[in-house]
């Protein structure tokens, strides 16, 4: 995939300062549209499937949610919690506005713990986003992997 004018001011809109204080990029060297190409052959790799994942992703921040703060319990696997900011956040791509939610995800089984906003579960779903390696908020596929298993 091509550096469109579209994944161009994106990808300008992810730096440090214009939407989010610490952006979107961490200290990934790479341009938008390898992160993605990247993300996604190692998505195919593991197995997972974006729109599958995606769902899973938005069925725990709404019991997440709905727990009011509360530690809930999903399908005795996963203990998800949601922290909210005040305040809303835009995507970058501009398709956008979403609340300041992080729910917190751990698989009781095997330990492991993911966080997840909503816009990167946005960004997830709808550009293939995980964010770049060493973004706060990144998706890092083999942690995915190992939560969902």
């Amino acid at each position: 995939m091509k550096m469109s004018a579209e994944y161009i001011e994106a990808q300008k809109n992810m730096q440090p300062g214009v939407i989010s204080s610490v952006g979107f990029l961490g200290d990934d060297k790479r341009d938008l549209v390898q992160i993605i190409d990247e993300d996604e052959q190692i998505m195919s790799q593991l197995g997972l499937d974006f729109e599958k994942v995606a769902v899973w992703m938005k069925k725990l921040l709404d019991l997440a949610v709905k727990g009011l703060g509360e530690t809930v319990l999903v399908d005795d696997k996963w203990e998800v919690n949601v922290y909210e900011a005040r305040g809303f956040i835009p995507c970058p791509f501009k398709d956008g506005i979403f609340r300041k939610r992080v729910i917190h995800v751990k698989n009781t089984h095997n330990k492991t713990e993911i966080d997840l906003s909503e816009l990167s579960i946005h960004l997830f779903e709808k550009h293939h986003f995980l964010q770049g390696k060493g973004s706060p908020f990144r998706i890092d596929p083999h942690m995915l992997k190992k939560v969902l298993e």
